[in-house]
């Protein structure tokens, strides 16, 4: 039975990986035509699966599983399904995916838990289009910043209008907050996006925190000149000083344990092979699973920036555009997931996360737990990306399994 799951689910993998807005890479934006027409086929899925399903406000794609009795509490299952850019198949869609074949197993075997289930199919976590982490997850939790709805793509079309052209409603986002009272708890299967499972020999891991993180806009804005007339000791480069910045970057993440610093994007105006560049905007991540030495490290880089600026006569600009505390998963839901684990493996590794994960947000409003499955080189938001199908359905047993042991301890 378990094979016939995971060879579902990777199939399904595949046919989802299908929906794209960009042609020869996978990339899927919120509230993009694209993010539309894989929640039409993951729906299909969800009603295959015995589940009646809803979109909120935002477009979080929710499949309902009555639980024994109408008043049943609710434990949700699921992860998001917009991708980064030129993305991995697996990244995110692994989760939906397992815990629709668990709420499917179920639903063939005519089970009704003492809890319903919802599994969620979360419209944006990644933040490509608006630069604005966990949309899905935060409005989910009631945490969502309704002034991100002025937020704009490279377009120019704001985050509210998005959401309006996706049917959703942007002046209703507060209804898509659960309701505290009634959830159980938020579970998250996904790849470890890292080395350990693999050098460990390991299908699966249970993860006890999530990295906290910081991300930041920030432009460094000198002046635009001709660059075969203005002197070298006359100019106000900005890219020059973004890129000093960016080393900078680097040097101090080397030097503090445990912390990662990332500058992802860049972009140089006005953009011409013959014209010093004017202003460059750049981005900046930041990861520790303490708290205060992210934050230390953020505060440290702001001062370089700011340092860097004054020594090269140009001006920086620094917006944080989201910060996330680092979160512990709920002891409970961990043990009931060690419990399931062993019965697939000798050894129940437990690895914190330096990625960032829905999880994160569903914390603010009840408990949470994830589980890690095994990626080839530990590669993830790349194409390369992979889980096999023997890993996924040591991950959908053990999503069972776990059901079970929360079932029997519910009782």
């Amino acid at each position: 039975m378990i094979p016939d799951f995971a060879t579902t689910v990777a199939q399904r993998l595949d046919s989802l990986a299908q929906i794209s807005e960009e042609d020869g890479g996978l990339t899927r934006t919120f509230a993009s035509p694209a993010m539309r027409r894989a929640n039409e086929l993951v729906g299909e899925w969800m009603r295959e699966a015995g589940m009646s399903i809803r979109t909120d406000a935002i477009g979080n794609l929710i499949g309902h599983y009555s639980g024994a009795t109408p008043d049943a509490k609710i434990l949700l299952l699921g992860s998001h399904l917009d991708t980064v850019r030129d993305a991995g198949r697996f990244d995110g869609a692994l989760g939906v995916l397992v815990a629709i074949a668990c709420v499917q197993h179920l639903h063939e075997t005519k089970t009704r838990p003492p809890f319903a289930i919802e599994v969620v199919g979360l419209a944006d976590e990644e933040g490509l289009r608006f630069q604005s982490t966990y949309l899905g997850s935060r409005a989910m939790a009631g945490t969502f910043n309704t002034e991100d709805l002025k937020r704009t793509d490279v377009h120019g079309v704001t985050m509210a209008e998005a959401i309006r052209g996706f049917d959703g409603n942007p002046d209703a986002i507060g209804t898509a907050r659960m309701d505290a009272s009634r959830l159980i708890g938020y579970v998250e299967v996904h790849i470890e996006q890292g080395p350990v499972l693999e050098r460990k020999n390991l299908a699966v891991g249970i993860v006890s925190a999530i990295a906290g993180q910081t991300r930041v806009r920030i432009s460094f804005i000198g002046e635009a000149g001709h660059a075969g007339t203005i002197p070298m000791d006359l100019r106000r480069d900005s890219l020059c000083a973004a890129a000093e910045f960016v080393l900078a970057t680097e040097s101090l993440a080397q030097a503090r344990s445990g912390l990662v610093a990332t500058v992802g994007e860049i972009s140089a105006r006005p953009g011409a092979g013959n014209v010093i560049p004017g202003e460059t905007i750049l981005s900046l991540d930041v990861r520790h699973p303490d708290d205060a030495v992210r934050r230390g490290a953020c505060a440290d880089l702001k001062s370089c920036a700011d340092k860097i600026a004054a020594g090269r006569s140009v001006i920086v600009n620094w917006e944080t555009v989201h910060e996330i505390v680092s979160v512990a998963c709920e002891r409970r839901l961990m043990s009931l997931l060690e419990s399931a684990t062993k019965r697939y493996q000798n050894e129940v590794p437990i690895l914190s996360s330096g990625a960032g994960h829905d999880a994160a947000a569903m914390a603010a409003i009840c408990p949470v737990a994830m589980l890690f499955v095994r990626c080839k080189g530990g590669i993830s938001h790349n194409p390369a990306e992979f889980a096999s199908e023997a890993d996924i359905g040591v991950a959908v047993a053990v999503m069972n399994d776990f059901l079970k042991l929360l079932a029997a301890e519910s009782e």
